[in-house]
């Protein structure tokens, strides 16, 4: 078998292979590397592909852009006004109570009211002790309880028996006790001689809301709803106190003054405010002051 010829270099010569011809846009089966890229390589793309990974991250931004932000939640709606009441709600003392199971309701005003019973008294086992006007019980001062007058009212109290009376302001609930109408303290007691029967027939008519005059006896009940009227917001022994307070109440208050008064040997400087010629006109103006920081203040006579 023949040899085939050697080339100069010792071997013979590797026949061509004609390749087939290469589009020149058709891109080659393993693309070249090429240096850069994070890695320091990056890899080449055809044309098509990065219009469509172009196209693709162009929606992606596209559609986070274009995200609307959660709407703020909504602020909480405003609370209703409150709807005002028909009027003002009656002071505690004026609130019905209950009582051993029984309930007692107080009357909104005393004009024209009278009682006929038994009346009883209480005196040296309550002495000292609260009262349900939120004074303290004083047995020698001339009160009663009753259950429900408005508290503040001046009462006249007739002793049917004896024919004694006196003139009481009522400042605490009772008696609850079937039958009986009024408590008197001890010295009211003593007055109506009440004190060594211990209870005895009565008839109560009611004057007017806590009144005082400063002299002579007290009027009658009709002139007890007109007239001329002020309200009294302290008494002192001590006149500087006394003109001390009325210097304060003239900052806001018309016709502060005082008046002195003796009340068994001793001298009293009483501190009084207002002016009115009507019973309902000074009832105003004394809650007017218990609003302003004066609740002991009460309607006097002139």
């Amino acid at each position: 078998m023949r040899r085939p010829e050697r080339s100069r270099a010792g071997f013979a010569p590797v026949p061509s292979v004609q390749k087939p011809p290469v589009r020149e846009d058709a891109p080659s089966r393993v693309p070249p590397l090429e240096k850069g890229g994070p890695g320091g390589i990056s890899f080449f793309l055809s044309p098509a592909l990065a219009w469509a990974l172009a196209l693709f991250l162009l929606l992606s931004l596209s559609a986070c852009g274009g995200r609307r932000p959660y709407p703020p939640a909504p602020s909480p709606a405003p609370a209703p006004a409150p709807v005002p009441s028909p009027g003002a709600p009656p002071p505690a003392t004026q609130r019905p109570y209950k009582v051993l199971g029984h309930w007692y309701s107080p009357l909104p005003h005393a004009r024209g009211f009278t009682q006929t019973g038994v009346a009883s008294w209480y005196g040296k086992d309550f002495h000292g002790k609260k009262t349900a006007n939120g004074e303290t019980y004083d047995m020698h001062a001339m009160t009663c309880a009753h259950k429900t007058l408005p508290l503040g009212t001046l009462v006249q109290v007739d002793n049917l028996d004896n024919g004694r009376s006196c003139q009481l302001r009522v400042n605490d609930r009772g008696p609850f006790v079937a039958g009986r109408v009024v408590d008197l303290s001890y010295s009211a007691a003593k007055t109506l001689g009440v004190v060594g029967p211990g209870t005895a027939r009565v008839r109560l008519t009611a004057l007017a809301p806590a009144l005082e005059t400063d002299s002579g006896p007290p009027p009658t009940a009709d002139v007890f709803y007109s007239g001329n009227f002020t309200l009294q917001v302290g008494a002192f022994e001590n006149p500087e106190n006394a003109a001390r307070l009325r210097d304060k109440l003239a900052e806001t208050c018309v016709n502060a003054h005082v008046v002195q008064s003796e009340v068994n040997g001793r001298t009293f400087h009483r501190v009084r405010v207002g002016r009115a010629t009507t019973l309902d006109q000074a009832e105003s103006q004394r809650q007017a002051l218990a609003g302003k920081g004066f609740p002991g203040a009460f309607v006097v006579a002139e």
